[in-house]
């Protein structure tokens, strides 16, 4: 609950935070985590945020939290009439595509577990390629025989497909329900990791 401001001067003083707080985050190129603007505004920022984002709820540009970081966003029923086309000149190729998907679902997951659920040799280049978008990070290394890396994703890919929270990812239902689920073995692993019997890798990817 906003606390209710009645002294004129601790009004005009959160009034100057409000604002400070609205010129931080639109001066920003990125999403701002609370302790950073915290540092700048005080420690009442999840207040004023939860206040910020009251005042721009029904206006054409909201904050939305993505991730731990917040920024201000085009409202999401304006999207289709600010969408332009353009030529992308590289698409994700399968392999990235498939891979994402699974450290998204499974995180998190290392090297031998995605090789696992898509049964194939995964190339350093795909990693590479998602780390590059900013998707996908090295996360703690797994205390078993060799330590192996693990990879999770980041507030970046979550700002990216305009999820507040990896709980907003659409269950396997709903990708069913869309038709995106076929047959594909990366696919049918997306049910559980638990459930996917170790496949011998086949060749590596082509990116």
């Amino acid at each position: 609950m906003i606390k209710e401001v009645t002294n004129p001067e601790e009004v005009e003083a959160r009034i100057g935070k409000l604002r400070l707080l609205e010129a931080l985050l639109f001066a920003s190129a990125d999403p701002l985590d609370e302790e950073t603007l915290a540092a700048r505004v005080g420690p009442d920022v999840p207040a004023l945020l939860e206040e910020l984002r009251a005042h721009y709820a029904p206006r054409g540009v909201n904050l939305a939290r993505t991730g731990a970081g917040w920024s201000f966003r085009t409202a999401a029923d304006l999207a289709p009439l600010l969408r332009q086309e353009e030529e992308v000149s590289k698409k994700l190729s399968r392999a990235a595509i498939e891979t994402l998907a699974i450290v998204a679902y499974h995180q998190p997951v290392t090297r031998a577990e995605i090789e696992a659920i898509r049964g194939v040799t995964t190339s350093k280049g795909t990693l590479d390629i998602l780390m590059e978008h900013g998707w996908i990070r090295p996360g703690r290394r797994r205390e078993t025989p060799g330590r192996p890396l693990t990879w999770v994703t980041t507030d970046h890919f979550l700002d990216h497909f305009g999820l507040e929270t990896l709980r907003d990812l659409p269950s396997v239902e709903d990708l069913r329900a869309a038709g995106l689920l076929d047959s594909r073995p990366v696919l049918l692993g997306l049910g559980g990791l638990a459930d996917d019997a170790p496949a011998a890798p086949a060749p590596a990817d082509e990116d």
